[in-house]
């Protein structure tokens, strides 16, 4: 054989040596990826072929699967629309999945290990079997409640968030983001008039598809003043003890000023502690903040919850939905010391503060219910295809203590206060103990402040029933006051769906 043949073989046979590991490669490790790829056109036509499971909430089928004929079997349908879409998500042809269709879509694909049984039974009958029912923890009135209330509020925003959770377990009572979107053209066998939907939702400058209640940060303001409070009483100080006040305060280093909202609020020289939060004192937190010091306040913060950055919301055992962490954010100057004006304005929950609606209710929940901050969950219950047998029912448990039975008590004392009296009273429930904190946030130099509120109500008893955070970003002059009347409002549905008076 000549020179140059020998080169072409020997060329010819690295080419078919590389084709071979390239195949085995394919074989031994991506095989699984490109099975379960979105791009995979045969899978996917399989996957339609076996008729998707339910998600479902209080006995009514939310997110649903109709035989439509066709090359893909099955037409995936939510008739709740907008309102349990940030949930629900969404199950599309040839865009990603989103939502406990994506967390949960093994089970309700009927491919997961759990119900293998099934497939081994469909191999011998030749039948499909369907997926498995995913069944939530939402209530129906309250997340009704809170979808209508937010889009009808009475002070114009266009942007914001609720979420109520049972303080005793963590089940997730509801969960709405404004603005919402009908997840039904996303999951169109017409992928071009899918992709069409997906790209004018992800190009509206509103953000739609955002689910701001878990994953949207904005600086909590005076709601950030419970953390700071449960610093306070961590560390010699009670609900009488009196801390300095006054019309404005100007820390040292700053030339800047801290006022209080109104001329009226806190004006003497000292206020107790009791008063500071019920009337929202921003010159006595801000010294309050100053006096224990930023490492106090980040600790406390910590053990509430902030900095988390592995929380999900679905099982309680693994996945869920993401959760974006709350943060305390910085609180030193250039020379690496604290800097007492961004550790006063951090005191009232702004300067680079962040927190999601969900941490809110978190902290409102932890003090309702002694202390004891329970994991929040969604999935209360994974059904057989023919719902004879459960694969998972929720066992709540506890997900930390950030503070103590007795700070947890004076906190609750206070949050009732300022229903009663203070600035949170269009939260207040007839028949029901409520607490709570409003805030009220600055959001930039030229916009509307965004408005918050946190809080519980307890029944006759006692008993913690429900926690809720509300936010309606940029909402302007009377923002916090409106959430406080939506979160009264969510609260009361979910004592009417637990079978409260």
């Amino acid at each position: 054989m000549n020179a140059p043949l020998r080169r072409v073989g020997v060329v010819v046979m690295i080419l078919f040596g590389l084709l071979f590991a390239n195949l085995n490669w394919i074989q031994a490790y991506k095989a699984d990826e490109y099975r379960n790829s979105d791009y995979n056109g045969r899978v996917q036509v399989d996957e339609y072929k076996r008729k998707r499971g339910n998600i479902e909430v209080g006995g009514t089928a939310y997110a649903i699967s109709k035989d439509a004929g066709g090359r893909l079997r099955y037409l995936r349908s939510y008739p709740g629309g907008e309102m349990y879409a940030h949930v629900l998500g969404y199950k599309p042809v040839n865009i990603a999945d989103t939502g406990i269709e994506r967390t949960e879509n093994r089970f309700l694909a009927g491919t997961s290990d759990q119900l293998i049984g099934n497939r081994v039974k469909d191999m011998f009958t030749g039948e499909q079997t369907g997926g498995g029912n995913v069944l939530l923890t939402l209530s129906k009135n309250a997340q009704e409640t809170a979808f209508k209330q937010l889009q009808n509020n009475q002070v114009g925003a266009t942007r914001g968030a609720a979420i109520a959770i049972d303080p005793r377990t963590g089940a997730v009572q509801a969960l709405v983001s404004m603005p919402s979107f009908d997840p039904n053209p996303l999951v169109s066998h017409d992928t071009g008039a899918a992709s069409k939907a997906f790209n004018q939702l992800e190009q509206d400058p509103d953000r739609p598809l955002a689910n701001r209640a878990l994953a949207e940060t904005l600086p909590p303001g005076s709601t950030f003043k419970i953390v700071v409070a449960a610093a306070a009483l961590e560390n010699g100080v009670t609900k009488q003890t009196k801390i300095p006040a006054g019309q404005s305060w100007t820390p040292p280093t700053s030339g800047q000023p801290i006022r209080n909202a109104a001329d009226s609020i806190c004006p003497q020289d000292q206020v107790t502690l009791d008063e500071a939060v019920t009337e929202s004192c921003n010159t006595g937190f801000a010294q309050l903040g100053v006096r224990l010091g930023a490492d106090k306040i980040k600790d406390k913060a910590r053990q509430f919850g902030f900095e988390q950055d592995d929380l999900t919301v679905g099982q309680l055992n693994e996945g869920g939905l993401p959760v974006a962490a709350s943060r305390t954010g910085d609180m030193t100057a250039p020379g690496g010391s604290t800097d007492p004006a961004a550790l006063a304005q951090s005191s009232i929950g702004q300067r680079d503060v962040r927190m999601t609606p969900l941490q809110g209710a978190l902290i409102a929940a932890s003090v309702a219910n002694g202390g004891s901050q329970m994991r929040p969950y969604l999935v209360k219950q994974l059904l057989a295809p023919d719902r004879t047998t459960s694969y998972y029912t929720a066992k709540p448990r506890e997900l930390r203590q950030p503070v103590s039975g007795q700070v947890a008590d004076d906190l609750r004392d206070m949050m009732v206060h300022v229903v009663e009296s203070g600035t949170g009273k269009s939260a207040a429930i007839d028949g029901y103990t409520v607490g709570g904190k409003t805030g009220t946030a600055q959001s930039g130099p030229n916009t509307p402040d965004h408005g918050w509120f946190i809080g519980f109500a307890l029944d006759k008893n006692g008993t913690p029933v429900s926690a809720v955070c509300v936010e309606l970003e940029r909402a302007g002059k009377g923002g916090s006051h409106e959430a406080a009347r939506i979160a009264g409002r969510i609260m009361a549905a979910a004592i009417r769906d637990a079978g409260g008076r």
